[in-house]
């Protein structure tokens, strides 16, 4: 089983957009993909039961629940982070997880909040030693603008890749009312959005396949 783990300790970075999106890709692909949920408010097995049972089908997996797993058939786990993690959840995380998704919001908050975060990673020996695939992704972006340049300038000196910039829609949220995902419309304009996560699925599969 190959996990991706989405998770940043900065609230309102996007996480459960991204996670159910990727979750909804390797679906569409053919491959056994379960969700998994660490968060209380569990956005993500909600986004699961609106979902239609003609769409490629995802098993949610509450991982709050003591014992919770997937199933042994499970070829990949997404794991939508909870916002609050202690250093143990963090620590635990990074054990369990083959990817680390990290997404960030053009703003000063979220960068404060993704510094801390990544203040945490850090001290961990599977990060420290580059046993562990970490990728950030610029979330909700609305490209040539100040804030955009200044996103770029911040994940430029943190060390790690930053494989993909989201532009900012409303076509993510519109999707996600439906227990959809961008990568399930067929529209010209939510093509164009989905190309713009193809660089993180390449990273994705480049770890997965061992390339």
């Amino acid at each position: 089983m190959f996990t991706i783990a989405v998770a940043n300790t900065k609230g309102g970075a996007g996480k459960t957009t991204l996670a159910t999106t990727l979750a909804a890709h390797y679906a569409a692909r053919g491959l056994d993909t379960a969700l998994g949920d660490l968060d209380l408010q569990q956005s993500s097995l909600s986004w699961l039961r609106r979902r239609s049972a003609e769409l490629p089908k995802i098993r949610g997996v509450d991982l709050e629940e003591e014992g919770a797993k997937p199933r042994k058939k499970t070829e990949i786990l997404v794991v939508d982070c909870v916002a609050a993690m202690s250093r143990d959840v963090v620590k635990d995380v990074v054990k369990q997880a083959d990817v680390i998704v990290i997404p960030v919001l053009p703003s000063a908050f979220d960068e404060d909040g993704t510094r801390h975060f990544m203040d945490q990673l850090s001290g961990l020996k599977p990060i420290r030693k580059n046993k562990r695939a970490v990728a950030f992704v610029g979330n909700r972006v609305r490209l040539r603008t100040k804030a955009a340049e200044r996103l770029e300038r911040f994940l430029r000196d943190l060390g790690f890749p930053k494989v993909a910039t989201l532009r900012d829609t409303q076509l993510f949220a519109q999707a996600a009312a439906e227990g959809s995902s961008i990568m399930e419309l067929s529209s010209r304009r939510a093509y164009e959005h989905v190309m713009d996560l193809q660089p993180l699925i390449d990273f994705i599969e480049e770890t997965r396949l061992g390339g």
